[in-house]
């Protein structure tokens, strides 16, 4: 994910939170905001230290920028997201944090229409 892609900056996230929409599953809390001024989405990611130490947060991170780039093509694009991450995904692994993503994703209403046959060559 290139540099403009990422919400970095304190103000950016304020925004976000201020004005953008919020839908939420027990792991993740999802941010939208529509920016129209645009050509791609933007992404900022969140987890706490709460969470686990610098290893697992980092480990967190790697695994949703991931499951953003696989998917960039099916994410509306002009969007900001914020991703906050909560206790249970220090547990989960690179799949549980992709599907449990997919379903925020789906609850905010940010996916293209999903076709089926590349998932089914996605998975083989």
């Amino acid at each position: 994910m290139r540099s403009e892609q990422r919400i970095k900056k304190s103000q950016e996230f304020s925004i976000v939170f201020k004005s953008g929409q919020s839908v939420a599953n027990r792991q993740f809390v999802l941010y939208t905001l529509p920016k129209e001024d645009q050509l791609f989405f933007r992404l900022g990611l969140s987890v706490s230290k709460k969470v686990g130490n610098a290893v697992t947060r980092n480990r967190i991170k790697r695994y949703i920028r991931e499951c953003f780039r696989m998917e960039q093509d099916q994410i509306k694009g002009r969007f900001d997201f914020i991703v906050i991450a909560r206790q249970p995904t220090a547990e989960m692994s690179f799949h549980e944090v992709e599907k449990s993503l997919m379903h925020v994703l789906r609850k905010a209403k940010v996916l293209h229409k999903y076709n089926s046959s590349k998932k089914s060559s996605r998975l083989v």
